[in-house]
């Protein structure tokens, strides 16, 4: 048994998949996230930064929508579309992502107009 997660701050879907999944009560799935902007639905600015920041601002809003936060995160998957912005990626994650670091892996992928995509894995805090 999963239940779907949507964040009412957080961008819709694009197509037919959940924006993150909470299985068995423990885990929280996060989909991949892009730089859109939850109120148009369009990628925000053109500067990488801005991108990861809205990026993490997704992914924000659907663990917040699932009863996480970053630091329930377990794993993160993070997609770049140019290697060369791995450092300012890792300064963008610093400001999200504290100590116990989550397992992470970060792979170059042609992720159409955007720059940065991340999804991840959090297991939930007990209620």
């Amino acid at each position: 048994m999963h239940e779907a997660v949507f964040s009412a701050s957080g961008p819709k879907p694009k197509g037919p998949y959940s924006p993150a999944v909470i299985t068995e009560g423990t885990l929280v799935f996060v989909s991949a996230q892009g730089p859109f902007d939850p109120q148009t639905g369009e990628i925000v600015a053109a500067t990488f930064e801005e991108q990861a920041v809205q990026v993490f601002e997704n992914v924000s809003a659907l663990l917040d929508a699932a009863g996480a936060t970053w630091q329930d995160v377990v794993k993160v998957q993070i997609f770049l579309a140019d290697f060369s912005d791995f450092a300012a990626m890792n300064e963008v994650y610093a400001r999200y992502v504290t100590e116990p670091y989550p397992a992470r892996t970060t792979v170059h992928s042609q992720i159409g107009q955007s720059m940065i995509a991340v999804d991840c894995v959090a297991s939930l805090p007990r209620r």
